[in-house]
């Protein structure tokens, strides 16, 4: 018997108002962002959701975790539809719909410190040694446990970003959605970061939605990725096949753009010794 997705997304539709052609009188014309995706999330596996600048990935990401409000189509969470549950409704789901954002700096309080910044949202939902558990999770994404004291700007750019891992740890949450997570960090910070989620996802059985630009992270941590072209799936798949055998233009497009070494082979001749 096969085991239910996580989330299960069918005819997903998001429409925006366009302020920037909003007339004097009336409301503003709306675009179309989302134009029908269907897609399942299975049960802890992160799931690759990539795509061009405009493509919709990020508006997808946040129409999951119901930060944005879809216009059509349903999400499925657990078995319960989610698409158009109140505030107050979706409140309990909250501690299993976690995000991790792209830039650490702007969503961590620069006034807290990082053990108030872990334990807030578990005494927000009553679990109990909250700030013993905070101490506990920086040490889980490899940070002291005497960092608790320091506030965000006493950190690295890497060092920030385990911690919004570890916030969105701390509730041991179902889903995390995951938005350009790395695309800030150096090369070296985005593969210790992308080997910790890796360990994260594995140890805890986390349904992570993966949103990137990148093919060659992508690659690295996800078992699926779903192709965004203009609001629509130009392909899906495991990872390998889609690589492997790309059925479009727009994925060919994207591989094509990952970083390859080229040696030059003149190279040798032409430095000064």
């Amino acid at each position: 018997m096969s085991v239910e997705p996580l989330i299960r997304v069918r005819d997903l539709q998001l429409s925006l108002p366009d302020m920037a052609r909003k007339p004097l009188f009336g409301p503003a014309p709306r675009i179309e962002i989302l134009k029908g995706l269907s897609f399942d999330l299975p049960r802890g596996a992160i799931t690759g959701i990539v795509g061009e600048s405009g493509s919709g990935k990020t508006t997808a990401g946040r129409a999951l975790v119901r930060l944005l409000q879809p216009t059509g189509g349903s999400i499925t969470f657990k078995g319960q539809d989610i698409t158009h549950l109140s505030e107050p409704s979706l409140k309990p789901l909250r501690r299993d719909l976690q995000m991790i954002f792209q830039d650490p700096m702007s969503s961590l309080n620069p006034r807290h410190t990082i053990g108030r910044i872990i334990a807030n949202p578990m005494e927000r939902y009553g679990v109990p040694n909250a700030k013993k558990r905070a101490l506990e999770t920086l040490e889980r994404v490899g940070l002291p446990a005497s960092f608790a004291g320091r506030f965000p700007h006493e950190l690295s750019g890497g060092q920030r970003q385990r911690v919004g891992i570890a916030r969105a740890v701390a509730l041991d949450p179902a889903f995390i959605l995951a938005d350009e997570i790395v695309s800030g960090l150096d090369v070296s910070s985005q593969a210790q970061v992308l080997t910790l989620l890796q360990q994260l996802a594995q140890d805890m059985n986390l349904t992570i939605a993966f949103i990137s630009h990148d093919l060659s992270v992508i690659r690295n941590v996800c078992s699926q990725v779903i192709v965004l072209n203009q609001g629509l799936i130009a392909e899906a798949g495991p990872c390998r096949q889609v690589f492997d055998a790309p059925q479009s233009p727009i994925t060919q497009t994207l591989i094509d753009a990952i970083p390859l070494p080229e040696i030059d082979e003149s190279w040798f001749d032409t430095v000064q010794v």
